[in-house]
């Protein structure tokens, strides 16, 4: 993924951990992986479950970490 499409996920996300850009859209989240030379993305809904998926299950597990661990400051920031 060139550094300018990077640079425009990471601006338009509410928060990134661990190279990992999660960005609120509409009533779901969207994730990218932004260490991977190709967009990997993950959607979920509000409840944590996977709507759709280009990462592979190990790049999922630790999207999923993250969420659990820091979804809260997704939610105080759209609240």
């Amino acid at each position: 993924m060139p550094e300018s499409k990077k640079k425009e996920i990471a601006d338009a996300a509410d928060f990134i951990v661990g190279g990992f850009a999660f960005t609120k859209k509409g009533e779901n989240i969207q994730i990218v992986n932004l260490n991977k030379k190709e967009p990997h993305v993950l959607v979920i809904n509000p409840a944590g479950k996977m709507l759709e998926s280009s990462m592979d299950p190990i790049e999922q597990a630790i999207a999923f970490d993250i969420w659990e661990k820091d979804s809260e400051f997704l939610e105080e920031m759209h609240a």
